[in-house]
């Protein structure tokens, strides 16, 4: 484990590197070049080429397969900050810990809260009682009762995400105000059709609760009239009640599958879809093709929960 004195070490590197980039090369939101942008996870780097098309460079935070929720930015993540017009954050648990660093790594960079306007709804649990395997203090940012981070998997939510990264493209770049707002218009356009397609998915599905691994589509349970059941959260996985529980309530709604992301393990997944002669089917949460995805996820959510 890294002691206060290493870490004291690191940061002053990470800021003599930050430092040293800005004197080489600084940020220019005004100049004629593209604006480097820097956002927490890839389906925001989607949301903002959709609206800044070629205007725009992108850097991602986290890192492909590693999760929102643990994830240590690299010295050289840092560093890169300098050249940076604006940071997108868009509330997920990483940033809790990292966000007031990166604004020190970029005094110049504007940051941008991409949640702004939206109210995050509770995470909610199965059980995960306060029993030997939960602790009550447990503060985890996706612990039950905490508010939900994964506004990106809500097409209605997404709209206001838009509108804000929009407004804080226009505000950096007021020149390009009429590409800008004419972008948006056409994200927001494909954003109702794809609500409309996801509607017609699901449209007649009689099973409307899904098991899945980790909380993360809460939201768009709640988009499309569906009730999301967690198997995992706050970083707690069930107890052998608990997952008893879990197993018996499948078998009860005749659930055959259950929903599960690579960033995390599968294992009790697995578990339960062996007990309910069903499957383990993967979903991503984190794809930078959002659009896409979406619709992709949509598809496998219909045929799963009309097994």
């Amino acid at each position: 484990m890294m002691t206060l004195k290493h870490w004291r070490i690191r940061w002053v590197l990470i800021l003599v590197a930050v430092g040293l980039t800005a004197c080489a090369q600084p940020a220019d939101p005004e100049g004629a070049g593209a604006l480097t942008v820097t956002v927490s996870i890839a389906p925001q780097q989607y949301f903002v080429e959709r609206i800044a098309g070629e205007r725009v460079d992108v850097n991602v935070m986290v890192e492909p397969g590693a999760s929102p929720a643990t994830y240590e930015p690299k010295p050289e993540q840092l560093a890169a900050l300098s050249q940076s017009a604006a940071y997108f954050s868009i509330g997920v648990p990483f940033e809790n810990v990292w966000l007031d660093r990166i604004a020190e790594a970029n005094p110049e960079m504007r940051i941008v809260d991409t949640a702004a306007g939206i109210e995050r709804v509770p995470i909610e649990a199965h059980s995960h009682e306060a029993d030997e395997d939960h602790d009550e203090g447990d503060d985890h940012d996706h612990a039950e009762g905490a508010p939900d981070p994964h506004i990106w998997l809500s097409p209605s939510l997404v709209k206001v995400q838009a509108r804000t990264i929009a407004d804080a493209l226009i505000d950096l770049d007021p020149d390009r105000q009429a590409t800008y707002e004419a972008n948006l218009d056409a994200f927001l356009a494909d954003i109702e059709d794809l609500e409309k397609t996801i509607e017609e998915a699901l449209r007649g599905v009689e099973s409307r609760k899904f098991l899945v691994f980790h909380p993360s589509w809460g939201y768009f349970a709640e988009d499309f009239g569906l009730e999301q059941i967690a198997i995992e959260v706050g970083g707690q996985e069930p107890s052998a009640r608990e997952l008893a529980e879990l197993i018996a309530l499948a078998q009860e709604e005749e659930i055959r599958v259950v929903f599960a992301q690579p960033e995390f393990s599968a294992e009790d997944a697995t578990t339960i879809a062996e007990e309910i002669g069903g499957e383990v089917i993967m979903v991503s949460p984190l794809a930078e093709d959002w659009l896409n995805n979406m619709s992709k996820v949509a598809d496998t959510f219909a045929e799963a929960l009309s097994r």
